[in-house]
């Protein structure tokens, strides 16, 4: 009778049943994949890396072109040059006007809207988040014309708060999944304790849900205004006088005829434009990570 043999491992680059070896963490097969994964992402990263550096260079070049360079001297006039009412000031007024007004009544409705989905047993609660899930990837393109009909009809076109509610509108189906997701995890015994107290269903929410899931609304609200701070098309299509145009399509203002562009001044204006974008992100980020900790907290 034969003797029973040693299993063989994996670890240290053993041979395998057909007598091929097979790779291990410190086998040189290994290291070749992670320098061929390191020079993708390294790639990728020089391609996200290009255009940024681009903008940042252009703008502080008085005769920039599509060519990537270091300005010969360097200086702050297409800065000056597009630091005015009519060409910046204005457009990023409106722009936050149109902005912070879709975000705040999106979140509004959403939280309305995720609460009785997330607290009732509804007979149709199911097929309506499908619905409303499908209607998140329609595309605008294919609304707009019905769209613009009925603007047109209810006397809406190039009227901001017109704008305001449609571009809240388009934002509500994600606002309703992701508040409903964050409404989930909020107790419903705090609820029923503010019950007993004699609260209402609209008292609970305010007091006692609203408070606890306000990183939730605030991500929401955040989701919503950088969506509506880039939206070309939709403002494009229902504002018409110069005024009210933001700032996502004031930009057009930079290219002439003929393909040529201002690239200098389309940089410095690029970056103003994505300034208060960062600077929201930056200071709302830092804030909302105390703030789901102490969701947590009290939670647990």
């Amino acid at each position: 009778m034969a003797a029973p043999t040693a299993p063989r491992t994996r670890a240290g680059g053993g041979a395998g049943r057909a007598g091929r070896p097979v790779p291990s963490v410190a086998s040189p097969r290994r290291r070749a994949s992670d320098v061929l994964v390191t020079a993708v992402l390294v790639v990728v990263a020089v391609c996200f890396a290009v255009p940024l550096l681009w903008l940042l260079l252009a703008a502080v070049d008085p005769g920039a072109t599509l060519q990537l360079r270091v300005p010969d001297e360097p200086g702050l006039d297409n800065f000056a040059a597009v630091l005015t009412p009519e060409t910046t000031l204005r457009p990023l007024l409106n722009s936050l006007v149109l902005c912070l007004s879709a975000a705040a009544i999106t979140v509004v409705v959403a939280t309305l809207a995720a609460y009785p989905l997330s607290r009732y047993q509804l007979r149709y609660g199911r097929p309506f988040l499908y619905t409303v899930l499908f209607a998140t990837g329609l595309p605008l393109t294919a609304v707009m014309v019905p769209v613009y009909s009925l603007f047109a009809r209810l006397d809406l076109v190039d009227t901001r708060y017109g704008t305001v509610l449609f571009l809240a509108a388009t934002s509500l189906p994600i606002a309703v999944w992701l508040l409903k997701s964050f409404m989930d995890g909020v107790p419903v015994e705090l609820e029923e304790a503010a019950w007993t107290d004699g609260a209402s269903a609209m008292q609970s929410l305010r007091s006692v849900v609203a408070p606890l899931m306000l990183p939730g609304m605030l991500v929401v609200g955040i989701f919503t205004f950088i969506t509506a701070w880039g939206n070309f098309f939709v403002p494009f299509v229902l504002l018409l006088s110069e005024d009210k145009l933001p700032a996502a399509v004031t930009i057009y203002q930079f290219f002439g005829q003929y393909g040529a562009a201002a690239y200098g001044q389309l940089a410095a204006y690029s970056l103003l434009y994505t300034l208060p974008v960062v600077v929201l992100y930056l200071v709302v980020s830092r804030w909302l990570g105390g703030a789901f900790t102490l969701g947590g907290g009290v939670k647990g």
